[in-house]
């Protein structure tokens, strides 16, 4: 995983994005005071396909995900409701739903056809394949097109801070405690209570646990709120705001990741 992390820094380095000020990263670019929070959402790869009635190409073919044994791999990073959303009367619901389609709505078809691909640098582009597999099925043109085309984002400083918040999750302890209770079955608490060790007293509100299958026992999903003015500081406990629970069952299955 840190390997991911020397890669992006060597893409700020090389100033694949824009010119910024000095020591500003790509974090720091997204930065935002229009709406409150971004959503980070990693998901348990081994979860998410066992647990899938007609899995996707990214689950059906090996090296397609050979990424996720490393960890959560990315499914996106989610802005809140923003001010000029709300000022015409949208809801959480609504945007949440549509997020940057209610600008422009989207395509028909698959992802794939739907949504032309952006030029991200190849270099940046190889790390995300391995970071986030649902690329196969063109998962980050989709992310992309719903989250943050209506924002004055570019791509590149999209999926490199993305990629900056995954790394720090599963270099922590609760990433550590994750990987190493694969293949049994943990309490929801205990979950609640590693991030709470990993991140400080009080973070369990940030965490939102995602579970599929037979009485949502599976964890697929973990997604983690920040403040959307302190990206940078993440994963600094003062960094997380508190969210709605998830529906996970009391005792969690942790799928083997492969």
């Amino acid at each position: 995983m840190a390997g991911w992390h020397k890669i992006v820094m060597l893409l700020l380095a090389a100033w694949l994005l824009p010119p910024v000020a000095a020591g500003e990263s790509a974090l720091t670019r997204l930065e935002r005071d229009d709406f409150g929070h971004y959503t980070l959402a990693l998901t348990w790869h081994a979860g998410f396909c066992t647990t899938q009635s007609s899995p996707p190409r990214e689950c059906r073919e090996p090296t397609l995900h050979e990424g996720a044994s490393q960890g959560f791999v990315l499914h996106g990073l989610w802005p809140s409701l923003p001010e000029r959303f709300a000022e015409e009367g949208i809801d959480r619901r609504r945007w949440w739903q549509k997020g940057c389609f209610l600008e422009q709505p989207r395509g028909d078809g698959s992802f794939c056809r739907a949504h032309p691909p952006f030029g991200l640098d190849a270099a940046l582009a190889e790390v995300l394949d391995e970071a986030m597999p649902g690329r196969a099925s063109c998962l980050d043109r989709y992310q992309f097109a719903k989250h943050a085309a209506c924002f004055a984002i570019e791509p590149d400083a999209y999926f490199t801070a993305a990629l900056e918040l995954q790394e720090a999750v599963n270099d922590s302890a609760f990433g550590a405690f994750v990987t190493l209770n694969q293949g049994g079955t943990v309490a929801r608490n205990e979950l609640i209570d590693a991030f709470e060790a990993a991140f400080g007293e009080g973070t369990g509100r940030a965490l939102r646990l995602e579970c599929r299958g037979r009485g949502n026992r599976t964890l697929s999903e973990v997604r983690i709120a920040i403040d959307a003015r302190r990206l940078a500081d993440f994963p600094a406990a003062e960094s997380l705001v508190s969210q709605a629970r998830g529906r996970c069952a009391t005792r969690v299955v942790i799928a083997v990741l492969d």
